[in-house]
């Protein structure tokens, strides 16, 4: 029997956040290329571009997808090239060819003309690495090493969807900079490696983001957006049923006072009971969409450069919350998962990056393993 492709699910995301602001921060004449893993057979494929974070309208003027070795053409309502506002989001035109599983896409993206790069956002895992080269390269196989380097800034491009079946579902992971670092990549290969073969995982994370607050200067405004203005726009996804929120240690680390950083008052940190209103508040948003949702609980930071004992305290009061409360589906306890049992405030040694605030390769695969099961079926 011929299986039915009929869903639209997202395979691969990000979240779109403000690049660094430089002096050079405009692009002319390069191309951007991106590795996309399928986890899902399908026959379509369907791509988002967001410019989000930009201040003025941005042009693509061309962009490929490399399915089974061939390049293909992407069109925005008939059109090769797209115009973007500031703000606004592109979904191509949907390109009716046959994806299989376990197949590695590419997409290419050529900025002919100066565009500003600031609708941005930082990636890294074993299936996170991006690349780009200078001229129009979007139909050469592999970019010449003399005229390109590797990245790990996606730029513009938020999601990719496949026509599937209807039994396949994407489950998002939402947070800042740890998840934008290893663990969904870690996520998406366990799926692949124990047979969840029905669910996708998409990242859409931001580095240095808060729950409640944003930096309205110059100096930090690439740490993200405050989570009112950053949820709604990321979470809903094609085909997603469920979220995954590790989100508020920014909030707790950041303030430090402004006789010592005067963007950083200490008139910034919230309180624990504001933490948690602003969880309910993604919760309910959430529940908007028909998600289910799993709280993450905060990893250890004794040792970290703005460490004191308060604020541990303030980690412990909201990971309580989290563990107990009956308003989301469940808790998935990664500060467990991580820590150092005989010293819970600090992360267990190889699980650690060294800052003793991101985990280390293992300490995200760890994260990956510490995700149920029965949310992945």
């Amino acid at each position: 029997m011929n299986q039915i492709f009929d869903k639209w699910v997202a395979i691969w995301g990000n979240a779109m956040s403000i690049l660094e602001h430089r002096p050079e921060g405009y692009a002319r004449d390069i191309t951007l290329r991106y590795p996309i893993f399928c986890p899902f057979s399908g026959r379509g494929l369907r791509l988002c571009f967001d410019n989000y974070c930009g201040t003025e309208p941005i042009r693509l003027t061309k962009v490929t997808v490399r399915v089974n070795n061939r390049f293909y053409p992407l069109l925005f309502s008939g059109q090769q090239s797209v115009t973007i506002a500031a703000g606004e989001q592109a979904v191509c035109d949907a390109l009716m060819v046959s994806v299989t599983s376990g197949e590695t896409l590419s997409v290419s993206i050529y900025l002919g003309d100066f565009t500003q790069m600031r609708s941005s956002v930082f990636a890294s895992g074993p299936l996170s690495n991006g690349q780009y080269a200078t001229g129009d390269q979007c139909e050469v196989a592999d970019f010449p090493i003399s005229c390109s380097r590797k990245i790990n800034q996606v730029y513009f491009l938020s999601t990719v969807s496949v026509l599937t079946s209807s039994e396949k579902r994407a489950i998002v992971c939402y947070g800042d900079s740890i998840t934008a670092q290893a663990w969904p990549d870690y996520l998406t290969l366990r799926c692949q490696e124990q047979s969840f073969l029905n669910t996708s995982i998409i990242r859409r994370a931001t580095s240095g983001s808060r729950i409640l607050r944003e930096y309205d200067c110059l100096t930090y405004e690439s740490y993200g957006l405050k989570g009112t203005r950053r949820f709604m726009h990321e979470v809903p996804t094609d085909g997603a049923d469920t979220v995954i929120i590790q989100q508020g240690i920014n909030d707790i680390i950041h303030p430090v006072g402004a006789e010592v950083n005067p963007f950083r008052p200490m008139s910034d940190l919230p309180t624990v009971a504001e933490l948690i209103e602003g969880m309910k508040w993604y919760i309910e948003q959430a529940r908007t969409l028909g998600y289910r949702v799993y709280l993450g609980t905060l990893l250890p930071i004794e040792g970290w450069r703005t460490y004191a004992p308060f604020r541990n305290e303030m980690r412990l009061e909201f990971n309580d919350w989290m563990r107990h409360t009956t308003l989301a589906d469940g808790c998935i306890d990664f500060d467990q998962a991580v820590c150092d049992s005989l010293h819970p405030a600090r992360f267990f040694e190889a699980y650690d990056s060294g800052d003793h605030l991101h985990p280390s390769l293992a300490g995200y695969q760890k994260m990956a393993e510490a995700v149920p099961s029965e949310l992945l079926i």
